[in-house]
């Protein structure tokens, strides 16, 4: 998708190039180049960052279980552990 994208900026900036005056040609590449490939390449990402977010919650959560002891006494057996180990 990035290719098309800068293939695209290079299109847009020889028709800003070619315009009459400078300021027809910044607003010729910003309103018909960049401004259309950012909001494209925002859309086109949207499936990759929700499945960024969904994998980092996925790791907040097995870290959170990880810390969390399965059952309550095995707190206390994994204490008595500690202190025979002291």
């Amino acid at each position: 998708m990035h290719i098309a994208a800068v293939g695209w900026i290079y299109v847009t900036l020889m028709m800003a190039i070619t315009e009459e005056t400078v300021v027809a040609g910044i607003m010729t590449f910003f309103l018909y180049g960049v401004l259309p490939t950012l909001i494209i390449l925002y859309v086109g990402g949207t499936s990759r960052r929700r499945l960024r977010r969904q994998q980092q919650a996925a790791r907040a959560m097995e870290e959170k279980t990880e810390a969390v002891p399965a059952h309550p006494t095995q707190r206390a057996t994994e204490a008595r552990e500690r202190n025979d180990a002291s």
